[in-house]
């Protein structure tokens, strides 16, 4: 069975390096450091750290580890929440001993020596509070601070129990969690308050959220917009979820420009959308996806694919 492959490598190793997704969100540092936490606690004596760039917006959750590199040497790494390897945030992640995969997008690139991949669990998250009622029964310990984790991980992932990937199961787990000694209200108020200049910003989308015939509304944010509002391009994902209340809408796009690509963030009420993605170098779950373009003509094209997914969507 994966998960006792994944306990058996856990137990047996000394040095264990913990890796996820670029561009992180609260599932992605959550899994990350609540796996983290869960093996400290029941296993005081390793050395266990976590690497990746920081998110100056998340920084509040947990902060990352300056990691030499020969501690990979002999080291067991683990990659939480990332679909595929080039998405892996530090490309020494093949610097280890073994290298594991936890996540719950589809598996349509599997890597690693142990794939351990649900696409029914509402986040990695989730995944990882499962790993440790599996370890429990051997001892394993979870603290309030990879309960706080965990928790948050579920919550960003699920859009707060709003999204349809939020099972029985993963309501039962939120249940468990909030047992655990953490301030649910700051760590909301960390997840989704903003600065001005997000609601600023967030006042400008509002504005320009335009439904098209097929049910598609698409926003780009150029670099000029951004400045405009003293936005950086890496601030965007709280404001992500905005068109969802739009009247009739089947699916959004972001196109946030960066310095030398155009960010490109899919989300969907219905239609399909990760094959999409996948056509334009990116990939993520069927409602929500991420992508990466390099012109605008290119993002034009991904619109009119994605206003193509949605006619076809409403046909059936």
């Amino acid at each position: 069975m994966t998960i006792k492959q994944i306990i058996d490598n856990i137990t047996n190793y000394e040095t264990i390096i913990i890796h996820r997704h670029i561009r992180p969100d609260p599932d992605a540092f959550g899994s990350q450091g609540g796996l983290r936490e869960l093996i400290k606690a029941s296993f005081p004596e390793k050395q266990v750290f976590m690497v990746g760039e920081e998110d100056p917006s998340l920084k509040f959750l947990v902060e990352m580890d300056k990691v030499p590199d020969e501690a990979y040497r002999g080291a067991l790494v683990i990659a939480c929440d990332t679909a595929n390897a080039p998405r892996i945030d530090d490309d020494r992640y093949s610097q280890g001993s073994k290298l594991l995969k936890i996540d719950h997008h589809p598996n349509v690139h599997p890597y690693g020596d142990i794939n351990w991949v649900d696409t029914g669990a509402s986040s990695t998250s989730e995944m990882i509070y499962d790993l440790y009622l599996h370890g429990r029964e051997a001892g394993w310990q979870l603290n309030d601070r990879g309960a706080r984790l965990l928790y948050a991980g579920i919550v960003g992932d699920t859009g707060r129990f709003l999204f349809p990937n939020a099972t029985e199961k993963t309501f039962s787990y939120a249940g468990e969690l909030v047992d655990y000694s953490f301030d649910r209200a700051a760590l909301y108020d960390g997840l989704y308050s903003m600065e001005e200049k997000l609601v600023r910003l967030k006042g400008y989308i509002l504005q320009n959220c335009k439904l098209s015939e097929e049910g598609v509304c698409v926003l780009y944010l150029d670099k000029g917009l951004l400045d405009s509002y003293n936005v950086e391009a890496s601030e965007t994902s709280r404001l992500v979820g905005i068109p969802d209340e739009l009247m009739g809408i089947k699916a959004w796009v972001y196109f946030i420009e960066e310095s030398d690509q155009i960010r490109v963030r899919l989300r969907s009420k219905g239609p399909v959308i990760n094959e999409l993605a996948a056509k334009y170098n990116g990939g993520g779950h069927p409602m929500a996806s991420g992508a990466t373009v390099y012109s605008w003509e290119e993002a034009e094209r991904l619109a009119e694919d994605l206003k193509e997914t949605c006619r076809v969507f409403g046909q059936k």
